[in-house]
C-alpha cells in the first residue's frame, strides 16, 4: 500500500493534465467500488481531479481528452503584437493595407474584416472625423460684421441672471 505524500510540491498543478496511464487506475479503482477519497489517497490526486474523471468517462466510456470546443483563434500572439505596433505607428491606415502588412511581416493569410475586429478588441477604434462647415469667402464676408458688431458684448448683458452669476470685484 502507497503512502499519501505531504509534500505541495510533488502534487499535481492546477494547469496540468493527467495522463491516460493515471486515468485508466481512477476508472479501475472507480469499477472496484472505491470510494473517490481512497482512490485520491492511493494515487496521490486531488478529489476534486478523481471526480472530475468518473463523471467525464460515465456518459462517455473513455477516459482519453476531448478537442476543445470552438475554432481556434486564427491570429498568434505575434500577429496580435505586429497589429498593435502597426496600429500605433499609423492610426490611419486602412484595414486592407494592415492586412498586407501582417502578410508580408508575419505570413498571415487574414481578412480585412478580422482586422477590424481584431483592432476593435484592442481598444483601437476607427471613427470618421466631425463634419466641419467650410468657411467660403462669401460665409466669411457676411460674418464678419456680424462679430465686429458684438465684439464688445458681455455675458452679464445679454444673458439673464439665472445663467451667470453676477459677481462684484
Amino acid at each position: 500500500m502507497q503512502t499519501a505524500s505531504t509534500n505541495i510540491g510533488e502534487r499535481m498543478g492546477r494547469s496540468q493534465e493527467l495522463s491516460d496511464s493515471k486515468r485508466g487506475p481512477v476508472i479501475g479503482g472507480h469499477l472496484g467500488n472505491k470510494s473517490i477519497r481512497d482512490i485520491s489517497w492511493l494515487l496521490n490526486i486531488p478529489r476534486s481531479t478523481v471526480s472530475g474523471i468518473i463523471t467525464k468517462w460515465k456518459p462517455l466510456g473513455k477516459t482519453a481528452t476531448q478537442p476543445p470546443s470552438g475554432r481556434p483563434r486564427h491570429m498568434t500572439g505575434r500577429g496580435q503584437c505586429m497589429l498593435k505596433r502597426t496600429v500605433r505607428r499609423s492610426h490611419q491606415l486602412s484595414a486592407e493595407s494592415i492586412a498586407k502588412d501582417l502578410q508580408t511581416w508575419c505570413g498571415l493569410q487574414m481578412s480585412p474584416t478580422t482586422v477590424r475586429r481584431e483592432r476593435h478588441g484592442k481598444g483601437f477604434h476607427g471613427r470618421a472625423a466631425a463634419s466641419k462647415p467650410s468657411i467660403t469667402k462669401c460665409n466669411a464676408k457676411r460674418q464678419m460684421p456680424w462679430c465686429k458688431a458684438r465684439r464688445h458684448w458681455t455675458l452679464e448683458r445679454y444673458l439673464p441672471d439665472c445663467i451667470v452669476p453676477s459677481v462684484k470685484f
